[in-house]
């Protein structure tokens, strides 16, 4: 039997995701629970929580995430505009069955080059042109240059 797993990631905001788990954790998995929910789990980050949660099939974890009372909790989430990241699988699977692919590199892998000296060569001209003219020389040569 397949089952459908879900990562929730619920980062810390303004206030602690730990106390937002304290608010609302048991709505989240007893409501998991009653809809189908085989396995559940709560991990503690430095940066927030993770709720992983487990159903049977995936039509259960629709019925239980269109919920009010589990869509409210989240709206109440620390940071509700990037702190709250919904994905298939656990522990940072991808949701798709396919395997990742590598991307491309940007720029065929080039990088660009540091040089020492930044100064624009035409300047460098037209100023040496300059200090010969001071210097009474003739400037209209290209010898001169």
């Amino acid at each position: 039997m397949t089952r459908f797993e879900i990562s929730i990631e619920i980062a810390d905001g303004p206030f602690s995701a730990q106390s937002w788990q304290h608010a609302y954790g048991d709505r989240i998995t007893s409501t998991a629970v009653e809809h189908g929910a085989v396995e559940w789990r709560w991990i503690e980050r430095e940066w927030g929580i993770v709720c992983e949660i487990a159903f049977a099939r995936e039509k259960e974890y629709e019925r239980w995430r269109a919920l009010p009372g589990i869509d409210a909790a989240f709206d109440a989430v620390p940071d509700p505009v990037a702190g709250l990241i919904f994905h298939r699988g656990w522990g940072g699977t991808s949701g798709s069955g396919e395997p990742r692919r590598p991307r491309p590199v940007a720029g065929a892998g080039a990088a660009e080059l540091e040089f020492e000296d930044e100064r624009d060569p035409l300047l460098d001209t037209t100023e040496h042109i300059a200090r010969l003219a001071r210097a009474g020389r003739d400037t209209r040569s290209a010898a001169a240059i």
